[in-house]
C-alpha cells in the first residue's frame, strides 16, 4: 500500500527552526516527484517546495526563499523540509505529496495524486 507520513511539525517561536520528513511506505522515491504544501486556516493549500526523482532539481516559492530547503535521502526513501527563520505568517497545516513516475518538479497540486496527511507546523510568540 502507498504511504506518505509526515512529521517533524510543532509549536515553534518566531526566528526558529524545524526539519519535516516525508517517509514514503510501499514504492520508492527514486522515481517520483515529491512536493511539500501547505494549508492555513481559511486559505488555499499552495505549493511549499518541491524536488525530482533524482534530486537535482528543486523549486522553492518565493514566500520561503532563502528560508525553506527541500532534500531527500534515497536510502531511507525520505524526502526533508528544513525550514529557518520561521515566521507567523508560516502557520499551517504542511502536507507531502508524491507524482508517481514523474521527473519534473512542478508545483501544481492537481498534478500530485498521493498525500500524507499533514503535520501541523504553529509559529507563535
Amino acid at each position: 500500500q502507498l504511504q506518505l507520513v509526515e512529521s517533524g511539525g510543532g509549536l515553534v517561536q518566531p526566528g526558529g527552526s524545524l526539519r519535516l520528513s516525508c517517509a514514503a511506505s510501499g514504492f520508492s522515491l527514486d522515481y517520483d516527484v515529491i512536493g511539500w504544501f501547505r494549508q492555513a486556516p481559511g486559505k488555499e493549500r499552495e505549493g511549499v517546495s518541491c524536488i525530482s526523482n533524482s534530486g537535482g532539481t528543486t523549486t522553492v516559492a518565493d514566500s520561503v526563499k532563502g528560508r525553506f530547503t527541500i532534500s531527500k535521502d534515497n536510502t531511507k526513501n525520505t524526502v526533508y523540509l528544513q525550514m529557518n527563520n520561521l515566521k507567523p505568517e508560516d502557520t499551517a497545516v504542511y502536507y507531502c505529496a508524491a507524482r508517481r513516475l514523474q521527473h519534473m518538479c512542478i508545483m501544481n497540486r492537481t498534478l500530485f495524486t498521493s498525500w500524507g496527511q499533514g503535520t501541523q507546523v504553529t509559529v507563535s510568540s
